[in-house]
């Protein structure tokens, strides 16, 4: 098991922009730069931001729908991920979560053992 943190990103909605991308994919892009390779991104119904603003998703309108984003990873990568965030000006509340994680099964990448017969 590695032990590292969990990190969780809030965005208020999905209408904001960083370099011609949302803050979302601007984010997972962030995510991927220091080496993490999974995040989740969940898109939720309704919340409050950090300043007490109520955000919704509308039926015709999602631009304002209030979006998750959770990855873990070792310190080291979390706390440079959380450095390029900062420096990228994008508010976001977040919270971080000591945790243990792995992976479980055979990577894509490794060849499988052919079975004998």
């Amino acid at each position: 098991m590695t032990k590292g943190s969990q990190l969780t990103l809030y965005a208020a909605n999905q209408s904001h922009r960083k370099l011609h991308k949302t803050v979302v994919e601007w984010v997972l892009d962030e995510i991927s730069k220091v080496g993490i390779h999974g995040a989740t991104v969940t898109e939720v119904s309704e919340g409050v931001d950090a300043h007490g603003k109520y955000h919704a998703a509308r039926f015709f309108e999602l631009v304002d729908q209030p979006v998750a984003v959770m990855v873990a990873g070792a310190d080291d990568q979390i706390d440079a991920l959380l450095a390029n965030l900062r420096a990228g000006g994008v508010h976001l509340f977040f919270t971080r979560s000591r945790v243990e994680f792995d992976v479980l099964g055979e990577s894509i990448d490794e060849p499988q053992a052919e079975a004998k017969p």
